[in-house]
């Protein structure tokens, strides 16, 4: 297949416009909320029965439910990605993951509190597929671009999703102000009908996604079944990974600094409403600032890193997010706060496409098995959100003060970018059949 083919590279970027929905509208924004609003109780306590005899917060089986769904994904994903990478069915997966996600997501439509089982599962079952679909979305990057192209298209593809997804939720934040008005009863029916509208955005987006994306990147001359075979694939890629010291050095520092940037993801809203006092729509006034900011965070750090190189401009990041870490721990205010937002949504899309891109720099150049490496890279970024939302809850829990959890996130950013520093990103990256040459040579 032909590289740096525009409609290849804009049907991959559209994926992001996507699934960008699922994550900003019900994941980061209205279904948190509604969750808890609907799971209140006749007592207003929070405790809900999810079985015969179980009974337990709504705020716990939330947190529950969520880690529960990334640790699934990030367990499964290395395995999935062997699969695909040995059957040509990354593409396949990755619909597989999709449908599973917008499905469940759209099924939310039903979940209206006393239903608690079924919501639970859906969200759940939505979360899972929208996470496991990332991992072979982003193993298509080497396979699309070049490797000059990397920032700028890892860039494009954020810019469409934070688009996207602001659209989305202006559309819906618009009907929740007045519901009467566009024929719907309450706020709440609006987003029931906003899950199910994500879940119907979801698939047919990705269906223009689907059908430009290369069905078979390549073919193994071996002959196997797909499902074994997977489990060789990853064995493979694992090896492979301890000739290659710069990518183990890179993922360790993507899991400490991500740690940071994710908490923070998930839990600016939280942080703002407990120790600054925000109303609701202060809240989703600070999501806006973060998604329409990021825009040209990401195209500016993309264009950066293009001319002073990747490392630098991570490196650069990195520091100004320790920056933000002290300067949150002691806002005092809303303006203070929203000011803080509008660095952070600059930052955050920056660094999580510059993130993408410098992974996809430093695995071997000719690699047949992207999938498989962009699955170890998909683990640590799970896996920083499952450690940092519960080590955040935890600090914050023992101290009694959610400022203390934020200054935990300034010692992941300063171990992330301590350990960035070893990484070295050369201008040629290792091959594979280099790698095994090694092996063979005992080396």
């Amino acid at each position: 297949m032909q590289k740096n083919d525009a409609k290849v590279i804009n049907a991959w970027c559209l994926y992001d416009w996507a699934n960008s929905a699922y994550n900003l509208v019900v994941l980061s924004t209205l279904f948190p909320a509604y969750y808890l609003n609907v799971t209140q109780g006749p007592a207003k306590n929070g405790l809900v029965e999810l079985l015969p005899g179980w009974t337990v917060l709504n705020t716990v089986l939330y947190s529950y439910t969520l880690s529960g769904a990334f640790l699934l994904a990030a367990a499964l994903s290395p395995l999935l990605a062997g699969i695909a990478d040995y059957g040509d069915k990354r593409k396949l997966f990755m619909q597989g993951f999709t449908w599973l996600g917008a499905l469940t997501c759209a099924g939310l439509f039903f979940f209206q509190g006393p239903n608690i089982l079924y919501g639970t599962v859906m969200f759940g079952l939505a979360t899972f597929g929208y996470t496991g679909a990332l991992v072979f979305y982003y193993s298509f990057l080497p396979v699309i671009a070049h490797k000059d192209q990397f920032n700028a298209v890892s860039a494009r593809g954020y810019a469409y999703g934070y688009v996207g997804s602001v659209l989305f939720l202006v559309a819906v934040i618009a009907l929740m102000i007045k519901p009467v008005q566009y024929g719907f009863s309450s706020a709440n029916q609006v987003q029931r009908f906003a899950f199910a509208g994500v879940g119907i955005w979801w698939v047919l987006f990705a269906h223009f996604s689907f059908k430009h994306l290369p069905t078979q990147p390549w073919q193994h001359p071996e002959r196997g079944h797909w499902l074994t075979k997977g489990y060789a694939e990853l064995r493979k890629v694992w090896k492979q990974l301890g000739h290659l010291p710069e990518v183990r050095r890179y993922l360790a520092a993507f899991l400490g600094y991500s740690i940071g940037v994710q908490t923070i993801m998930f839990l600016a809203a939280t942080y703002a409403k407990a120790e600054l006092g925000l109303t609701d729509e202060y809240l989703v006034l600070t999501i806006l600032i973060i998604q329409l900011v990021a825009i040209p965070g990401a195209w500016t750090l993309a264009k950066l890193a293009q001319a002073r190189g990747n490392h630098a401009v991570v490196r650069a990041v990195l520091v100004a997010w320790i920056c933000v870490c002290v300067l949150a721990y002691v806002v005092t205010d809303k303006y203070q706060f929203f000011g803080l937002a509008a660095v952070v949504g600059f930052m955050m899309g920056g660094i999580q496409s510059l993130s993408r891109s410098t992974y996809a720099l430093l695995i071997p150049r000719d690699t047949k098995d992207t999938a498989s490496y962009f699955s170890f890279y998909d683990v640590m970024e799970k896996l920083s959100i499952v450690l940092g939302t519960a080590l955040f809850g935890l600090v914050s829990q023992l101290s009694g003060d959610m400022r203390n959890g934020i200054m935990l996130l300034t010692v992941f950013f300063a171990v992330g970018l301590f350990l960035f520093n070893r990484v070295n990103i050369g201008e040629h990256r290792p091959s594979v059949h280099r790698l095994r040459s090694s092996r063979r040579g005992g080396k």
